[in-house]
């Protein structure tokens, strides 16, 4: 069977579904306030060291500045629910890519063929449209995450504040997203002996309590209440910076956002972010690439002028996205190395140097604006 469509956006993550509600609202703003209502605005940022088990780092969030730690299972709910019925389509695994003149030509597993004037590759860290525009598979960062979240039922008694330890190649964080659920992660470098992990929740639980050092019973407790179908296993990976230097962001008709773009160390928060950053840039430049009234004299159904409109649009994308994604992935990157290194130097430096820098870096690298889509 095939299909033509307009624009067929690869993935449902959050760079896929805010590029999608972005099109279908064309000028309109996105509603995410029910996001505001649901999640809870943080005030601090406190950093502790997992060997003293003091606090060496705290800095306000409150000063300019909005944040709140988003469910990202409630994010996606609420982005699918704005949607209109029918945009989605589960379980369609790409198996190939073709170019096939001013339509991309894309072959699913179950062999229906969609034919469309825009490809958008939202298809995360082993993205198939990455791959078809030349780009490699991302890099092992040399570290694993494990993440988790807990539901208590009677409050979990948290202050509104992002708590983060690390140390002894280690590095952690507890923050609570309202007034019962808690997040949290842990990252850390997978040795022989870890072997299995990934594949057995039990394991990952008994492996980060083993590690937690000197922490209050108050935070242990939260990853000691976690259900075991609660934790999720990823190994970090990342977009090497030279890549997205030289790399084809856009080529043509395709291009590429998420994930599928700027893989991050997830060492600065900014993952999700950085993808909602793409989603609204890419539904800015392509609603008004395939909106814009023809010049006088030209017929609006020349194929050829409004693909080139298309072309000049996620060229100005790509542009617009390329710096912004090598300085997220860079930092990111940087700032994960020191907070989990074991040297003796870095070590020292990141305990009584750099903790109020490293701690400020996470608010400095948020501090962006991407514009809205009614921007010109």
């Amino acid at each position: 069977m095939e299909v033509v469509e307009d624009i067929v956006i690869v993935g449902a993550g959050i760079a896929g579904l805010t590029t999608s509600l972005g099109l279908h609202r064309h000028w309109m703003p996105l509603a995410l306030d029910i996001l505001r209502q649901k999640h809870n605005q943080l005030t601090r940022l406190v950093s502790t060291s997992v060997v003293s088990g003091l606090p060496m780092a705290e800095v306000s969030l409150e000063d300019n500045h909005e944040v709140r730690r988003i469910n990202r299972k409630v994010l996606i709910e609420n982005l699918s629910n704005e949607l209109p019925e029918g945009t989605i389509r589960y379980s369609s695994k790409v198996v190939s890519i073709q170019d096939s003149g001013f339509f991309s030509t894309i072959h699913l597993a179950d062999g229906t063929v969609l034919k469309t004037k825009v490809l958008i590759g939202c298809d995360g860290v082993n993205s198939v449209v990455a791959k078809f525009l030349g780009f490699s598979k991302p890099s092992f960062a040399g570290r694993a995450s494990i993440r988790g979240y807990v539901d208590c039922e009677n409050g979990h008694g948290f202050e509104p504040k992002f708590l983060q330890f690390f140390g002894n190649g280690i590095r952690y964080g507890v923050t609570p997203c309202d007034d019962h659920g808690v997040y949290w992660f842990f990252t850390y470098i997978p040795s022989p002996q870890d072997k299995g992990v990934e594949e057995d929740p039990a394991k990952m639980k008994q492996l980060v309590l083993s590690k937690l050092g000197n922490v209050s019973n108050k935070v242990r407790n939260i990853f000691e209440k976690t259900d075991l179908n609660s934790m999720i296993w990823s190994q970090l990976k990342f977009r090497q910076p030279w890549e997205l230097l030289w790399g084809n962001i856009s080529k043509d008709n395709v291009c590429l956002a998420g994930d599928a773009l700027h893989a991050m160390t997830p060492d600065i928060g900014q993952g999700g972010c950085s993808a909602l950053e793409d989603g609204v840039v890419l539904a800015r430049v392509l609603a008004k690439a395939m909106t814009q009234k023809p010049s006088v004299g030209v017929q609006e159904n020349d194929e050829e002028i409004k693909q080139e409109r298309i072309k000049i649009g996620l060229r100005k994308y790509a542009k617009e996205r390329r710096w912004r994604s090598m300085k997220l992935v860079s930092i990111a990157y940087v700032v994960g190395f020191i907070q989990q290194s074991k040297g003796i130097v870095i070590s020292f430096l990141r305990d009584k140097v750099l903790p109020g820098f490293l701690a400020a870096i996470l608010l400095k690298m948020s501090d962006f604006d991407c514009g809205n889509l009614a921007d010109s």
